[in-house]
């Protein structure tokens, strides 16, 4: 069991390393799975045999020494050397290869399930959110709101709410799955959306938006445009460049993107059925659903809703919009 064991973990080991390093493109919910089953065989395996293995040695040990003990008592020997108490705490201690397995079931497979049916940290690592979500903050996604989903394979079991205008959402990248995106949902099922000229229009409806102070981006050193605007029940703000041209250049050839039409002033799309538009809120800075197209129902992660930690800025942590 030992060399076995030392094999799984370096199988661990290795896929990690080779993942830091990107030689393979890692896959951390299915790491987490096969985590969670590994050191849950072991922890079987440990109570219903392995511990009760030592409990039966640990007992033929006690009952041995005090057979012994006893004969030396009738010979008029009381001095003996030897603890048992020492000696069956040594037999009952877990190896070091159930310690690193079956030891560490509990917290993997706690860690398992929230991350896959309660809620997931994620770090924001771009600023196509700005100025809603910076660059390094480390955000909550809820996982159950839009409808439970079976981990790894992202099958809904349960259905949940049903995404509204305006919600900050976790997706899996439709180009590339195993990449997790965040943006807000712009257009829903059945919705006419229209980017023309940097304005947002939903089936015929401009969306209205009201300037406020610019915005101050430490990272590239300028201020940018900024307005306010309300998008279903969420009132959320956006980034506007002014030295960004209106057309979308360098579109994907994405599945229904015949239901787009591009032009100089930009884009209009009709959402296919179970499928959502989505946008960044730093407008011409965001790669979105303009560039690669709507994100399918089956990719959806949850529903971002809370900072809880910015190394850079503690005054980040909190709701959000």
């Amino acid at each position: 069991m030992q060399v076995l064991t030392s094999f799984i973990l370096a199988a661990f080991v290795g896929y990690a390393g080779a993942w830091y390093f990107g030689v393979v493109e890692g896959n951390f919910a299915l790491l987490l799975f096969l985590a969670t089953v590994v050191t849950g065989v072991y922890w079987l395996a440990e109570r219903f045999y392995f511990l009760p293995q030592r409990q039966k040695a640990a007992a033929m040990l006690e009952s041995e020494a005090l057979r012994r003990r006893g004969e030396l008592d009738k010979m008029g020997i009381t001095q003996v050397d030897g603890d048992i108490a020492a000696g069956r705490s040594r037999i009952l201690a877990q190896p070091w290869w159930l310690d690193w397995t079956a030891g560490l079931f509990p917290v993997i497979i706690a860690v398992f399930f929230l991350r896959s049916f309660l809620f997931e940290p994620f770090k924001i690592p771009s600023g196509s959110m700005i100025p809603t979500l910076l660059v390094g903050d480390l955000i909550l996604v809820n996982k159950f709101h839009y409808g439970i989903r079976l981990p790894v394979l992202n099958t809904k079991i349960t259905e949940g709410n049903k995404p509204q205008r305006g919600d900050v959402m976790v997706f899996r990248y439709p180009p590339k799955p195993s990449l997790d995106y965040i943006k807000r949902v712009v257009g829903l099922p059945g919705d006419e959306v229209a980017y023309l000229n940097k304005r947002l229009t939903i089936n015929g409806k401009v969306i209205e938006t009201v300037a406020i102070p610019e915005f101050f981006d430490e990272d590239v050193m300028r201020y940018f445009k900024q307005y306010e605007e309300s998008l279903g029940e969420h009132k959320h703000r956006l980034l506007n460049d002014d030295d960004r041209p209106a057309f979308v250049p360098g579109a994907d050839d994405f599945v229904f993107k015949k239901n787009c039409n591009y032009s100089v002033e930009g884009v209009v799309c009709k959402v296919p059925e179970g499928h959502y538009f989505m946008m960044g809120d730093n407008r011409d800075n965001s790669l979105d659903s303009r560039y690669w197209g709507f994100v399918p129902d089956k990719n959806i992660v949850g529903k971002a809703f809370f900072v809880w930690m910015n190394f850079s800025s503690l005054k980040r942590i909190g709701s959000f919009d």
